[in-house]
Order: C-alpha cells, then structure tokens, then sequence
C-alpha cells in the first residue's frame, strides 16, 4: 500500500495543521494558498499496473478518521447533503435553528446537491458558522474493484476514484475560493486502497462514531437518543437533506441537552483527527 501512495502523483500540498485551534479565515486562507481550481484535474495513474487489491470493505477501514483527538467534551456535528432524486431538499428548519442557537456544523456537500441548489449553497458557504466539505461527486462508495454498498454500485478503477473526489473538489472551490480538507462518500463506504488515493490527492477521509439519524430514517427520539451518546471528540453522522424526517426535532431536543452537561459543538478543522 506504501508503494500506492509514493507511485500517486499528488496534487494537492498537505497542509501542516498546528494544535492550536485556526480561525475559519485561518483555514480558508490555508486552502486558497493551498491549491486553485485549475490545478484540479485527474492525473495520470502510474500505479496502475500495480494490480493492489484491497482487504477491506466498510465505513471504518485503515486510514478513515471517526473521531476527533481530544479528551475535552467537544463533539462534531456533521450534516450529509447527498444529491440526487431523493436527496436534492434542504432542511430549513435545522439550519435555522443552528444559526439562532450559533451552533457550528460541518456539511458534507455533493456536487449534484450544489448544482441543483446554487443559491442555498453559497448562502450556507458564506456563512461562518458552517465548515463546508466534499460529499463526492455522484454519491457512490469509494472502490477500484466495483464494490457495492446498499445497493449502489461503487466505482471500479483509481480513475473513477480520482474524479469522484476532485470533480466536486473543483466545484467547490470555484464557488467558495477555498478547497476541502475532508471527504465523505456517498454511502461511507471504502476499500483501504481507495482510500489511499483520497490521502495522496490531499484529503483526510472522515466517517463518524456516532449515527445520529440511520440516512434521515430514525424516529426524532431515537435521534435524540444517538446525539446524547456522544463521547468527547465524537462525529455525529446527520442529514441535512430530508426536511419531511425527524432529523430536525431529535437535534432540537438532544443539543441543549449536551450543553447542560457540558458539551460544545466545533468544526472538524479544529482538531486532528482519529
């Protein structure tokens, strides 16, 4: 797997993140330094012939991050929007309520969610309190061997690993000025081999401990429920694309719950990751 990764040509320069918690000007200026838009196309894949097959299948293979380094009672709320015929809808009423209760949240975006939502996903970016990272591009499971989760098709070969994480990276960045640091794929699926190539393209591949809403399908109790089961540097897992769910009432009841006990809400670029 070393010899993937030092065979990868990498785009992207890793940036050095101090212990020290960087302001979201920080952290965008660090992006924008970083990389431009025109930078972001698919390399050439002299790793190819290497024939690497992968041992793992899952959410939680080597190299993804599901927890944030910390002791401290912090805790990461992270948003899916996923795209698609089912997936294209804004939950207003969560965002309202995370801004009037000045709640920070990082969003996982897909490209088809912000192609179809132009204007709402600029007014979200622009809006400090929201980190916003790269969902992928068509919403599939990160694979060089085809693999399926839930029954969608994941992407068979580097290439088509490659293009589903910088195809949405470009649109990001040329809608925001700054480029991602995480990435999340549609499913959260990967093979370790996969994810590899995600690290050498600059990215940190960011999963969760927590499933606070099971894909928006969990009653506004059972969200309630997983939110409080948080631990200190725990990801919550949400989406933020399913207005008609519960999603909304079970974050309304489960936050003042961890305040009360101490809790507060960061973004995943404050800390390391694990």
């Amino acid at each position: 797997m070393k010899l993937v990764t030092q065979t990868f040509t990498v785009l992207l320069v890793l940036l050095l993140v101090s212990c020290e918690t960087p302001t979201k000007e920080d952290h965008n200026d660090l992006h924008t330094k970083t990389i431009r838009s025109d930078e972001l196309s698919p390399p050439s894949h002299p790793y190819s012939h290497l024939n690497a097959e992968p041992q793992e299948w899952g959410e939680h293979v080597t190299g993804v991050k599901n927890r944030m380094h910390t002791d401290e009672l912090k805790v990461a709320l992270t948003f899916d929007l996923c795209g698609g015929p089912f997936g294209n809808q804004l939950d207003e009423d969560i965002v309202d309520y995370l801004r009037n209760e000045q709640i920070p949240a990082t969003l996982f975006v897909n490209e088809r969610w912000i192609l179809d939502n132009e204007a709402a996903f600029l007014d979200l970016a622009n809006d400090d309190l929201f980190e916003i990272e790269n969902h992928g591009s068509e919403h599939v499971p990160l694979s060089v061997t085809g693999q399926e989760a839930y029954g969608i098709q994941g992407t068979t070969h580097a290439h088509e690993v490659t293009e589903e994480v910088l195809s949405n990276q470009r649109t990001i960045t040329e809608r925001t000025g700054s480029s991602p640091s995480f990435f999340r794929s549609g499913t959260a699926f990967y093979d370790e081999v996969s994810v590899e190539i995600v690290q050498a393209l600059g990215l940190e591949v960011v999963n969760f401990d927590v499933v606070g809403d099971a894909g928006a399908t969990y009653s506004a109790d059972q969200v309630q429920h997983a939110i409080e089961s948080v631990s200190p540097g725990s990801i919550v897992l949400l989406h933020l694309n399913q207005p008609e769910s519960d999603v909304s009432e079970g974050v309304k009841r489960a936050i003042p719950t961890l305040q009360a006990n101490g809790y507060t809400f960061v973004h995943l670029y404050a800390f390391s990751l694990e």
